[in-house]
């Protein structure tokens, strides 16, 4: 077993980030096509009972071939090598061996924020709307440590586990949407610096994307203005959503809660500078809107993350949601969908 080590000091700001705020390390991918290549983007949402992580190590199963880490500001990654228990066609090379695990080391992951982690590979040899299973660890400080490691027996709901390892789903057979290299390619880049989910919220482009065609809404003292979605773009699993709350009142409010049919959850989401790396974390305490006040959800900034996205925003589309607020109640929006990047 070979290891592989290669400092990372660069320093960035993600535009783009693929998964959400789970109880446990999971995967923001769509189910892939078998014999595919796919960026499995890993999300870790918490450290280890309050401390920060510094450790993420996961371990390839046999099926996710070829596979290449992408690179993270402010972390040294690791490749440890190894045989595979078969042997795969590379475009006509026999390959016997490859990346068996991967390791991202020396960072600092807050508990207060979530990250992801993002691994290019093949998945070959899996069988049609079968599961790969990652085993993944996070390791915080000296001695805290979380392990991903529990594997769900055929017929048992992963998610009865404590433990869940995260997984790669693919899709039925029926559902196989073969992703050549130029499909690759595109996911790729909609996946750049590994973060997928931040591509519709980051703050470029922002008076392009927003079609301006919402109707004003009121609730209470709040006037609800400037709603907007962005198209989503190929391979990111969530979307963004985004509004201006003006209270008109002489009364504290705090939008609590988000709702809409078109996704499986809506969560509250701050985009912010740790370090010199720009993270996003949930709000599980909602968005506060102060008396006299007027508060953006706008690209770059606060948002809504629209989770397990049913059908993909389109520009030109139309995205229905329920806002909740503390004081004055509920609100329904339409929020028009406006293109990926401001043009």
């Amino acid at each position: 077993m070979n290891t592989m080590m290669s400092a990372l000091a660069t320093t960035a700001v993600a535009a783009l980030v693929a998964g959400s705020a789970h109880a446990h390390a999971s995967f923001a991918n769509a189910p892939a096509a078998p014999e595919s290549y796919v960026a499995a983007v890993l999300q870790v949402p918490h450290g280890c009972d309050g401390k920060a992580t510094n450790e993420v190590q996961v371990k390839l199963p046999e099926g996710f071939v070829f596979a290449k880490p992408m690179p993270k500001p402010g972390w040294e990654l690791e490749i440890i090598k190894g045989d595979y228990q078969k042997t795969y066609d590379n475009h006509g090379t026999a390959v016997k061996s490859g990346a068996v695990e991967i390791r991202w080391k020396g960072g600092d992951l807050p508990d207060d924020y979530y990250d992801t982690f993002t691994i290019n590979g093949k998945v070959s040899g899996v069988e049609a709307g079968g599961a790969l299973a990652f085993v993944t660890t996070q390791l915080c400080g000296t001695d805290g440590k979380v392990a991903w490691d529990e594997v769900a027996a055929p017929g048992v709901d992963p998610h009865s586990l404590k433990h869940p390892a995260p997984l790669l789903k693919l899709a039925a057979a029926a559902d196989d949407m073969p992703m050549g290299h130029g499909a690759m390619h595109g996911q790729m880049m909609a996946q750049a610096n590994g973060h997928a989910m931040h591509a519709a919220m980051d703050g470029s482009g922002m008076a392009g994307a927003n079609p301006g065609t919402m109707e004003t809404a009121k609730v209470g003292d709040l006037e609800l203005t400037a709603g907007f979605t962005r198209a989503m773009l190929p391979g990111q699993p969530v979307g963004g959503g985004f509004v201006t709350i003006k209270n008109t009142g002489a009364t504290d409010d705090v939008l609590i809660a988000a709702e809409s049919p078109a996704s499986g959850r809506v969560e509250l989401h701050e985009m912010a500078m740790v370090g010199d790396v720009m993270k996003m974390r949930q709000l599980k305490d909602g968005i506060p809107v102060p008396a006299g006040t007027t508060v953006e959800l706008k690209p770059g900034g606060l948002h809504m993350m629209f989770m397990d996205v049913k059908d993909p925003f389109v520009e030109g589309g139309q995205v229905p949601v329920t806002l909740t607020f503390e004081k004055a109640g509920t609100v329904e929006l339409v929020l028009p969908t406006g293109p990926a990047k401001g043009k």
